[in-house]
């Protein structure tokens, strides 16, 4: 008989990882194409904003793997926004993707209370919604070609 557990647990899901992959990849030429690549592992790229007197103002972080950046998070401290330092932050995530691990897409989650716009004014294409989530609120999925 089954028995389920509800447990946190990293190295079951290190193993559940490694599982999931193994058997996706016997299944997807496109994922086993990737086997041997750059872009096989996640890597993560994290970059950080100081103002002058070294307080951390902004940063961006994420991941790289297949080809894709995806941007986990991004913030700029409300007293410095509409000075660039988001922009730089995303053009620089951007171009590390693209010169240094071969990336040729972004993708990114953002709500509606968030920042849809400025992700539009940087090329960024909607390609789907997720109404209510969180409740009252509409979470947009944002991809970009780079190059």
């Amino acid at each position: 008989m089954a028995q389920f557990e509800v447990i946190v647990d990293p190295e079951r899901e290190a193993w559940l990882g490694r599982m999931l992959t193994e058997s996706n990849t016997a299944v997807s030429p496109n994922l086993a194409a990737l086997r041997g690549t750059s872009a096989e592992n996640e890597e993560p790229l994290q970059l950080y904003v100081r103002d002058d007197d070294g307080d951390l103002v902004g940063g961006l972080t994420g991941y790289t793997w297949a080809y894709w950046l995806h941007v986990h998070l991004l913030w700029v401290d409300a007293r410095l926004r509409g000075a660039g330092l988001g922009s730089e932050l995303l053009e620089r995530a951007e171009k590390i993707a693209s010169t240094e691990r071969e990336c040729r897409h972004v993708r990114l989650e953002t709500w509606d209370f968030q920042a849809p716009d400025f992700y539009r004014r940087h090329g960024y294409e909607l390609v789907g919604t997720v109404p209510d989530y969180p409740p009252g609120s509409v979470e947009y999925i944002f991809v970009k070609r780079l190059g």
